[in-house]
């Protein structure tokens, strides 16, 4: 019998989600990417997320650099904010929850691949980002986690693994190295 090798390797993605992808892309790299960064072109910028699928609550903002792989799955509570430079890579849905903020140049990425497979297949996984929670900048969440509801996950670090509510997990791998208590 013949092993599969990386060579035999298929991309899942129906034909259909790869048009709607192409179709977004040049949507994002001509409407929405050239947007001025102010509150004026906020709801321009949603309206085009809405028209390709995203859920947006009241005051979710996606600011202009953002990326979004796929806005269909992309659902995000009111007054949420994706900053500068976020790398939404979005195989699998990421909620955002309702004033949670993700900061410049943060990755979400919810696809790798499976690494005892021998042509390696894609795994996906959703993130959950729980309202009021703060992913720092160049903190990466990696797929299937969940921040909690108002944790911080520090800059620059690595989620692999939930981040508990209200904690404060920093390094790579991520761990908790504090409480979040609001005053």
């Amino acid at each position: 019998m013949r092993g599969l090798h990386l060579q035999d390797y298929r991309n899942r993605h129906s034909l259909r989600s790869k048009v709607a992808r192409g179709l977004w892309m040049a949507v994002w790299a001509t409407l929405f990417r050239p947007t001025p960064r102010g509150r004026l072109f906020r709801p321009w910028r949603a309206f085009l997320l809405r028209c390709f699928g995203a859920r947006l609550g009241r005051g979710a903002n996606v600011l202009p650099s953002c990326r979004v792989w796929q806005p269909w799955r992309l659902t995000m509570g009111a007054h949420s904010c994706l900053s500068e430079r976020v790398d939404c890579y979005n195989a699998a849905e990421i909620t955002i929850g309702a004033q949670a903020v993700v900061s410049q140049d943060a990755f979400l990425c919810t696809a790798s691949h499976d690494l005892a497979s021998p042509i390696m297949e894609l795994v996906t996984a959703p993130i959950v980002v729980g309202p009021q929670a703060w992913v720092c900048a160049r903190a990466v969440v990696l797929p299937g986690v969940t921040v909690g509801e108002g944790a911080v996950l520090a800059a620059a670090a690595v989620a692999p693994r939930d981040v508990p509510p209200w904690a404060i997990a920093a390094g790579n791998p991520a761990r908790v190295i504090g409480r979040r208590e609001l005053k």
